[in-house]
């Protein structure tokens, strides 16, 4: 089964192919053992992605995929996540720093992964167990938000 899990490696301003390569081997070292679950990384041709860059998932057995050039449709998942953020997010005029960005996306990051329904998962978020739907509607919802607001999480309360 094909998975859509969202990783947040890093955040800068301005990333060179020695930052990203960095942040691909930090990225590995915080998977540890799970690194193993992964075979392929699709990627575009940004000068950013170096050999090195290929090198570091090469060494973990991950096979690298460049899709082609001006084909964005090639690599429709990372291109709908590079969009998808965006309404849910504050105006960027209200983010007050790096920490603060950081901080937004990793429970944006949280939510895609874990409540967040995916059609291909049959409407189930990528790290919940794959249980059944109940047969019958719950008696009642409880909301949760996230994000002041931004993000509305709906749970099947008894």
């Amino acid at each position: 089964m094909f998975l859509r899990r969202v990783h947040l490696a890093g955040i800068t301003a301005h990333p060179t192919g020695d930052w990203v390569t960095q942040q691909a081997r930090n990225l590995l070292m915080d998977l540890g053992n799970r690194a193993q679950r992964f075979r392929y990384l699709i990627r575009d041709r940004d000068t950013k992605f170096t050999a090195a860059f290929d090198a570091v998932f090469t060494a973990a057995d991950i096979k690298i995929i460049r899709i082609p050039s001006r084909a964005p449709r090639a690599n429709a998942l990372a291109e709908r996540w590079d969009r998808h953020p965006a309404p849910r997010m504050p105006r960027p005029d209200l983010i007050t720093g790096p920490r603060h960005l950081t901080h937004v996306l990793r429970r944006y990051v949280d939510h895609y992964n874990t409540h967040r329904p995916h059609r291909s998962l049959g409407q189930r978020p990528p790290e919940q167990p794959s249980t059944p739907p109940p047969t019958t509607p719950p008696a009642h919802y409880q909301r949760r938000d996230r994000l002041g607001d931004l993000i509305h999480e709906y749970l099947q309360v008894a």
